[in-house]
């Protein structure tokens, strides 16, 4: 957990910070110059766009957390899961709405709907990305929590001994 912590929430600021760029940069176009095809990809793209902001914010706190406050019950198995697991929600919505809207990805040689088609596949890809990230934290919590139970501290046990 001491070297896992860190590379897994800096993996998701890093690629959380990266899709801030691409949909920070999509809805300032789209509000600048109302070029998107339907208010489904606009609304989807602000609704990443939070997600993104959230989750860079959080995961960033979190990363602190786990080296300055390491006893602090925000460093707990409890205070993990409840984050990952809206965070999961969240990142769930934002993946599959995109590649809904999408149809799974764009051909970017051959379509004249979407204006942004480049950035639109990059916004789909790190949304899985970053949904791959957490699913993979939530198990290792999963995990976490179960041996805290088992050791007796139940789920509000540290993170780490």
């Amino acid at each position: 957990m001491r070297r896992g912590h860190p590379i897994v929430f800096g993996l998701l600021v890093f690629f959380s910070v990266i899709e801030l760029a691409i949909s920070a940069f999509l809805t300032a176009q789209f509000n600048q110059h109302s070029n998107y095809f339907n208010t489904a990809e606009r609304d989807r793209t602000h609704f990443i766009l939070f997600a993104s902001i959230w989750t860079a914010l959080f995961s960033g706190l979190y990363m602190f957390i786990f080296f300055a406050m390491s006893s602090s019950v925000l460093n707990s198995v409890a205070s993990h899961i409840a984050f990952l697991l809206l965070t999961w929600i969240f990142w769930t919505a934002a993946a599959a709405s995109i590649t809904s809207l999408l149809g799974g990805g764009l051909n970017c040689s051959n379509q004249t709907v979407f204006v942004y088609c480049g950035q639109l596949n990059a916004m789909e890809g790190f949304a899985w990305v970053i949904w791959i990230l957490v699913t993979f934290a939530i198990m290792v919590v999963a995990i976490r929590g179960l041996i805290s139970a088992r050791r007796g501290d139940g789920i509000r046990g540290p993170l780490i001994e």
